[in-house]
């Protein structure tokens, strides 16, 4: 039901009219795919959570200014995308540097599939969808600087033509389009150059199987099985913890074997963010007579090997909906 039905139902003509329970009711609808916008641009759940609460402030304190010349959505995506740039501006003034986004957090694909469908029917629609929320492109789009970030995404991945951008941003079509430009530059620098291969949530067999043979190998601590998985530009990393291998005989040198090191009793349950195949560990905990969270890996694999590993601490778990302790027998 689009938001002109829902205030004719009302019977009022525009949002000055509405209380602010039916303006909550309007804006819930579309919390779930702002939030995933303002993930986006900032590259942290949190800060997306913050953003989104921010902007239903903002919409309800502005409601009068909604003329109808866009949609209610549209409407709504534009507050969003200004309350993004206005919380880059105060607290990360300066974009990611070095190939690694220390505020980097997942985002699990149970909330994911909440994002209404839309157009996501037609295949195009569907690889943009995966691709932009894919943990690779999040670490790409924050070393942009935070307006052509905003363009990228507002053209490239909502679809926004350029005139309503510029509109938005307060720029001319030309700078927007120069932004543009510019935001697909910096992109192709930082992307990983089999982006076409990128697995996604387009899991067949051999990618399974390799999922499994990576959680088994680790779950015995087995480093030669699981360096033989990996690719030779493989990349590792632990956000927020600084740091990032690339390569294999640096991550197996200072990153597998360091982390293994006199390290038994661990489990793996499967699990999936951002698209892309991922293992929760838990390591057993005799005083608990439990296994408590340890770290989540999540993969991405090109070409039936592992190309990067992106490490998560245990405080994302519950986010992930994930168990907190597994019994000694190993079952949730």
């Amino acid at each position: 039901m689009s938001a002109h039905t829902r205030l004719e139902e009302l019977g009022v003509s525009g949002l000055g009219e509405v209380d602010e329970a039916a303006f909550s009711e309007l804006a819930e609808r579309h919390r779930r795919e702002l939030h995933v916008h303002c993930y986006r641009m900032l590259g942290s759940f949190e800060d997306a959570e913050d953003t989104v609460q921010e902007t239903f402030l903002r919409a309800w304190r502005r409601r009068e200014t909604y003329e109808g010349r866009s949609t209610f959505r549209a409407w709504l995506y534009g507050i969003a995308t200004n309350a993004c740039l206005d919380l880059l501006a105060k607290h990360r003034p300066e974009p990611a540097t070095g190939g690694e986004v220390l505020w980097l957090q997942p985002y699990p694909d149970r909330l994911l599939d909440e994002v209404p469908a839309g157009g996501a029917d037609e295949p195009e629609a569907v690889a943009v969808a995966r691709e932009t929320i894919e943990l690779a492109y999040l670490v790409a789009v924050q070393h942009l600087a935070p307006r052509p970030r905003a363009v990228l995404i507002l053209r490239d991945v909502l679809g926004w033509p350029a005139k309503q951008v510029a509109a938005l941003l307060g720029d001319s079509v030309n700078s927007v389009n120069s932004a543009l430009q510019r935001a697909r530059a910096g992109m192709r620098e930082h992307l990983p150059a089999e982006r076409q291969d990128w697995t996604g949530g387009d899991e067949d067999a051999r990618t399974r199987d390799l999922v499994r043979r990576y959680t088994e190998a680790s779950v015995a601590t087995d480093i030669p099985a699981i360096a033989a998985m990996l690719r030779d530009d493989v990349r590792c990393s632990m956000p927020p913890t600084p740091g990032l291998y690339i390569g294999r005989d640096a991550v197996v040198g200072n990153w597998i074997e360091d982390g293994f090191e006199g390290m038994q009793g661990l489990r793996g349950v499967p699990t999936a963010v951002n698209r892309q195949p991922a293992i929760a560990f838990y390591l057993w905990q005799e005083e608990q007579s439990a296994y408590l969270p340890l770290t989540i890996d999540v993969l991405r694999i090109t070409d039936g090997a592992i190309a990067e590993i992106t490490t998560f601490h245990d405080d994302q778990f519950p986010r992930l909906g994930l168990p907190e302790r597994l019994p000694a027998d190993g079952t949730e």
